[in-house]
């Protein structure tokens, strides 16, 4: 549709055998290194509502990776100074590269697959951009997502459920980000790139098979143990599209003795 990623961005996707050809960053196997926990650092102190949202989405994050997720304390709004600080439209925005950069990277710990920031303030990348759903590196292990547009946590049931999704839809992405996984071009797949939430609304939560196969190999998951996990925790929230999904895709891949 006019407006949406791929008119604005010409990107060349990356096919699997790119991804595996170009050394990407990926947690340690299991006994064969310390980096496999994935951290999940707040910027700014979140109400409860928002709270909750973070710990349904630090719970799928490790089914979605078969890592452990670590919560880590708040760093303060002070940290940011002035300069990675800007005012557009009466909302104060943050610039995610310096969170990348002189807030994340420095703090990484040494058993860290990666470390992914969250926040309620609204980001934005740098010159050229009005904002930024989140940002993430592709080779320093670290990102940020922002929960700024998402709507109001305390909504009723219905609109929880779309601040979930969207905040599910957002940390997976950047995370993968960090697992140097590129946008995928030629699915519908949660790497797909947004520049509205429109276009974001109207992507999946799942990987496309070619994103797929690349996750399961960086992260060494069994593919219908995950699956299974997914559905069951997509059925809890009353993801229903989704729990269909992640159930039909665990029974494809189920293999029979």
């Amino acid at each position: 549709m006019p407006g949406d990623w791929l008119i604005d961005h010409q990107e060349r996707g990356q096919t699997y055998l790119a991804y595996r050809r170009n050394r990407p960053v990926t947690p340690d196997r299991a006994g064969e290194g310390p980096r496999r926990v994935l951290y999940v650092q707040p910027i700014g102190e979140l109400g409860l509502a928002h709270a909750g949202v973070v710990a349904d989405v630090t719970e799928y994050l490790s089914l979605f990776f078969g890592l452990e997720v670590k919560r880590r304390d708040p760093l303060s709004l002070d940290l940011v100074p002035t300069k990675a600080r800007r005012k557009r439209r009466g909302t104060e925005q943050l610039l995610s590269a310096f969170i990348l950069d002189e807030l994340l990277a420095p703090r990484l710990p040494d058993d860290a697959a990666a470390s992914i920031a969250l926040t309620a303030e609204d980001l934005w990348p740098g010159q050229g951009w009005n904002f930024v759903f989140g940002e993430a590196s592709l080779e320093d292990r670290v990102g940020v997502w922002s929960m700024h547009r998402y709507g109001d946590p305390d909504a009723e049931p219905e609109g929880r459920r779309r601040i979930l999704r969207r905040t599910l839809r957002v940390a997976t992405h950047e995370t993968a980000h960090m697992f140097s996984l590129r946008h995928c071009t030629a699915y519908e797949c949660v790497m797909n790139g947004a520049n509205t939430l429109d276009e974001s609304d109207r992507g999946p939560l799942w990987l496309c098979p070619e994103c797929l196969a690349k996750i399961l190999w960086a992260t060494d998951q069994d593919a219908s143990v995950r699956f299974t996990r997914l559905a069951a925790f997509a059925r809890a929230h009353d993801l229903t599209e989704e729990a269909t999904f992640f159930q039909r895709s665990a029974a494809a891949v189920r293999v029979v003795p």
